[in-house]
């Protein structure tokens, strides 16, 4: 499956950001999903799952109360909703595709299928 990821941008604390991230190529529905980001000299880290059909839905504790993952199986695409932005959420974001069941949902290792990252800028 094919992701691309949109919606990122530059934006102060306490503003909002929605991301989304288009699958093709696959059944999208097929698919359990994963928001992840990286931040500059930092390793790639989880943000937030879901499965296929929206029933189980995990967020990393530094995210929690703040973002939202949604996702529309018939117009095949996932979002992040991000709301209380900080400064510390300045990271590149990535949607991905999980393809492996070995380890936790919060495992990269997890994921086969990766979009290309939208930066989002948070400024203080």
């Amino acid at each position: 499956v094919q992701l691309q990821a949109s919606g990122g941008g530059s934006v102060q604390a306490g503003g909002s950001l929605r991301l989304s991230c288009a699958a093709s190529g696959r059944t999208f529905g097929n698919y359990a999903m994963g928001w992840f980001r990286q931040a500059p000299g930092k390793e790639r880290e989880f943000v937030g799952y879901i499965n296929w059909n929206g029933s189980l839905i995990k967020y990393a504790d530094s995210v929690k109360g703040r973002f939202t993952i949604s996702r529309d199986n018939a117009k095949n695409t996932q979002y992040l909703q991000m709301n209380s932005l900080k400064p510390e959420d300045t990271a590149v974001y990535y949607c991905a595709a999980r393809t492996g069941w070995h380890g936790p949902y919060s495992d990269l290792s997890n994921f086969g299928f990766w979009g290309q990252g939208t930066q989002v800028t948070v400024s203080s």
